[in-house]
């Protein structure tokens, strides 16, 4: 096993509504869709529905995460449903004022030894563009 940390995003939402914002995808998808297309195309191509988040990339093909668990109101957990390996992804939410609270996306993967320092760079570049992807949605 090895975990892929974003570095925590600070967002102008206090922990309870983070919450709520990542446990109903659809939030996201209409923040994601009046972008401009310059910053869209720097996320790439990301699709949410209501309890899921879709990602193409020309490397791998779709990877798609569903809602695995929700701890309320400082986690959301989503599984994968097409992946290569076993791989899971967290929001972590923690409250910084009664205003404010951070997120930081980890992505915890079972990947042999010796892939590690091929897989692991792409995986932490995949951690920090989600947490950069929820800063910007979220802003």
């Amino acid at each position: 096993m090895a975990i892929y940390k974003s570095k925590p995003v600070t967002v102008a939402h206090p922990a309870d509504d983070m919450f709520g914002r990542l446990t109903d995808l659809t939030r996201l998808q209409g923040a994601l869709d009046k972008l401009p297309a310059d910053k869209r195309d720097k996320i790439g191509n990301v699709e949410f529905t209501s309890d899921s988040i879709k990602i193409h990339t020309p490397q791998v093909g779709e990877i798609a995460f569903s809602i695995i668990e929700k701890v309320e109101p400082s986690k959301v957990v989503f599984g994968t449903t097409s992946s290569p390996v076993p791989l899971t992804m967290a929001l972590v939410i923690a409250p910084v004022t009664d205003d404010s609270s951070t997120v930081t996306a980890e992505i915890d993967v079972e990947i042999p030894a010796m892939l590690k320092p091929l897989v692991g760079p792409q995986l932490q570049k995949a951690a920090d563009q989600l947490g950069t992807l929820i800063g910007t949605l979220n802003a």
